[in-house]
């Protein structure tokens, strides 16, 4: 049996195992201009939740760190956020989880004119990263760089911005190149921009074995002990809004207006890249991969940003939903 025909089979087991008196409340605490509300109005539109026999209590945040604030102070119940924080909070003691939600990566991209045809090409070039020093998809750009003898770091001119900031900069032709999160990406993209190469990419350059799910849905491991069906009840809605999303066109008619945009070609962009994202793999294989890529970070990054320990902390990946 296939992934996905194995994802309809317990989705399917698992509506018609949710309970039929009061639903299960889950708290989630979402950044408000995030994808995972596109997937919320994708869930509702289709009464998924009611299916599932959950009720969600949703919070709009309006940053990602400000979920973490939410989870660590017992707020919420599941926000997004990915492995590599998650690993490090573990170590700190806090006994948090995380399941595969995406593995839409950032890319570098150039004008479309742009004399840059290869990674190797970036020497010498002005390029701006999204999210700082130690955001993920540069240190992994570094370190496949340096596979092949560049320091990027040191042999380009680089300068760090918000991502609004560098994507608005790499229209003004500010930089040679940028590097960004995928869905500012996107945006470029929809302005006739190229994309030099996705992170996704140059993943297998670096150990991995298939696309990476960077971003996943977090939560309290007891937490989740406490409530494993309805944990797994909101696996399975979440799977079904995304194949819903991958199939229907018509499912978007709901999404666009979260979107920011009622530019056609964006939103096309906004749906394919989205699409390409939705997490196909084992938990198995993801955390092998995952672990692979953290030693990666872990050598690059330092304790910056993975604290002590060398190594993914076990138990970061839940494995606790049946067919995975």
């Amino acid at each position: 049996m296939t992934v996905l025909a194995r994802i309809w089979a317990l989705a399917t087991v698992l509506a018609l195992a949710a309970p039929a008196g009061a639903a299960d409340t889950i708290r989630l605490a979402v950044q408000k201009t995030g994808t995972f509300s596109w997937e919320l109005a994708a869930i509702r539109s289709a009464g998924l939740d009611k299916e599932a026999g959950l009720a969600l209590e949703v919070t709009e945040l309006a940053s990602t760190e400000a979920g973490k604030i939410a989870m660590r102070a017992g707020s919420a119940d599941i926000i997004l956020s990915d492995w590599l924080w998650v690993s490090r909070e573990r170590t700190l003691g806090a006994k948090l989880t995380f399941y595969p939600y995406s593995s839409a990566l950032g890319a570098v991209m150039v004008p479309a004119s742009s004399p840059i045809k290869s990674l190797a090409d970036l020497k010498g070039r002005k390029l701006a990263v999204a999210g700082g020093a130690i955001d993920k998809s540069w240190l992994l750009l570094q370190a496949r760089m340096k596979r092949d003898g560049i320091d990027l770091k040191s042999e380009a001119t680089i300068v760090y911005g918000a991502p609004p900031l560098i994507a608005a900069k790499a229209l003004d032709g500010e930089m040679d190149a940028s590097l960004n999160f995928w869905n500012f990406c996107a945006q470029l993209e929809a302005k006739g921009f190229r994309r030099l190469t996705g992170i996704e990419d140059i993943l297998p350059k670096l150990g991995a074995k298939g696309a990476v799910a960077a971003v996943g849905y977090v939560f309290d491991e007891s937490w989740a002990a406490r409530h494993k069906e309805a944990v797994a009840r909101f696996i399975a809605m979440t799977r079904k809004a995304k194949e819903l999303l991958a199939t229907s066109d018509a499912a978007w008619d709901k999404v666009a207006p979260l979107t920011g945009t009622t530019d056609p070609a964006l939103l096309k962009t906004y749906r394919d890249r989205y699409r390409d994202g939705i997490p196909r793999r084992s938990i198995d294989d993801e955390e092998k991969d995952a672990r692979v890529l953290y030693r990666v970070l872990a050598e690059i990054g330092g304790r910056d940003l993975v604290g002590p320990a060398a190594e993914l902390d076990p138990g970061t990946f839940y494995h606790a939903v049946p067919g995975d």
